[in-house]
């Protein structure tokens, strides 16, 4: 039997693919999930006991949460990256790394072939494509839902019909946990003037009030969350997400262009993303100069597209890294913030680097480091180009 490495989630697409892989098309399925930091304990072993169900030749998890902290998400916060200035890249940003992890293995058990449950419709199928034809570009891909054109009620009827018992209502919703963020696609983001019901998101609000909050960053990094220390930058997302997904924050859908062309709709709740990156924008306000500012939003917007669609292994993402590695040098400090009921408020920061120091003078009050005689020559030679264009040409507009 031909051995196939398949990308498991234990969602209802790579269920139907595990199970069609194996009973209809007689592969020898060897089974991957990918962890990103998406799944509890419980979770990864009612994964498991599914996939264990289905016949097929094996089931691994590889946690690669720690490796797609330090390769992907922490550019993601040094380049404050919202794709639209909306979705802080809960999927497409964890798909490159279960990309290269899947590639890897592939490589190591000696297979022919490889398998993923993405549909004709979206990202996600070039953005795995694209990587297993740079790793492995003699290996055989094999795209069920994708090839067979299916939709979720045709998975269910094969699953039902196969067997399979799983919480197919749930089912409905397609639905991907990663440590930063969880998608939500269903009937609503079908359409252009639906939003996604209360039951659909995979936390419920239950928490009330206000709660503050207090993030503190080391060179861009997390190192405190309500002066509590973490060694590790993915304990203190977790721990923020802890802390602030009760309220409900971080939902919203996403409108987009699709690498392949079309408009997109997809609901995400990332409560840990949004409020991380706002507070580190925040800090880099007051930290880098506005020329470091200015560049960095160019250069962070390009990174962004160019992970989203697929472009991770172009060697001009390591030289964008670098820039924004080097940029963050002075970005340290605490910021605070308020958590509200469906929302947070940033509130303020306390940094060394702050370069609103009150010692150079108080912005729309006074200054310290120049004269009035100083801003008058200023403002005299700042816009003395302009005002030569206007009398040259003055003639000429009259």
């Amino acid at each position: 039997m031909k051995k196939v490495v398949l990308a498991y989630s234990g969602g209802l697409d790579t269920t139907f693919c595990a199970l069609h892989l194996s009973k209809d098309l007689g592969y020898e399925v060897h089974a991957v999930l990918i962890n990103t930091g998406g799944f509890s304990p419980e979770e990864l072993l009612e994964i498991e006991q599914r996939a264990n169900g289905l016949g097929i030749a094996s089931f691994v998890i590889l946690d690669v949460t720690h490796t797609y902290y330090q390769e992907v998400i922490k550019f993601l916060v040094f380049g404050n990256v919202l794709k639209n200035q909306t979705y802080p890249l809960s999927v497409s940003a964890e798909r490159i790394l279960q990309a290269k992890t899947l590639a890897e293995y592939v490589k190591k058990i000696g297979a022919k072939s490889i398998a993923h449950g993405s549909t004709g419709a979206g990202n996600d199928q070039v953005r795995f494509d694209m990587i297993f034809q740079t790793i492995i570009p003699d290996i055989e891909i094999i795209t069920p839902i994708r090839d067979l054109k299916l939709s979720r009620e045709d998975e269910i009827a094969y699953l039902k019909k196969h067997g399979v018992s799983m919480n197919f209502e749930k089912a409905t919703y397609s639905i991907n946990k990663g440590i930063w963020g969880t998608s939500v696609g269903g009937k609503e983001t079908l359409t252009s003037n639906q939003t996604l019901p209360e039951k659909a998101w995979p936390v419920q609000v239950s928490k009330s009030g206000t709660e503050e909050l207090r993030i503190g960053f080391e060179k861009g990094e997390i190192k405190t969350v309500n002066g509590t220390a973490f060694q590790n930058p993915v304990e203190a997302i977790q721990k923020i997400q802890e802390l602030a997904a009760p309220f409900g924050i971080g939902r919203d859908i996403h409108v987009g262009d699709t690498i392949i062309g079309i408009k997109g709709r997809v609901g995400f709740e990332a409560a840990a993303p949004l409020i991380i990156i706002k507070s580190h924008q925040l800090l880099e306000k007051h930290c880098l100069t506005k020329w470091q500012i200015f560049w960095k939003n160019q250069l962070a917007e390009f990174y962004g597209n160019h992970l989203h669609e697929g472009h991770y292994l172009d060697p001009v993402m390591r030289n964008l890294e670098a820039f924004l590695q080097s940029s963050q040098e002075y970005v340290s400090g605490t910021v605070k913030i308020s958590l509200h009921p469906y929302r947070f408020q940033l509130l303020g920061i306390e940094s060394q680097h702050d370069l609103m120091a009150s010692k150079f003078g108080s912005y729309g009050e006074m200054n310290k480091g120049y004269t009035a005689e100083d801003v008058k020559g200023f403002t005299r030679i700042l816009g003395n180009q302009t005002a030569i264009f206007h009398q040259v040409n003055q003639n000429e507009e009259n």
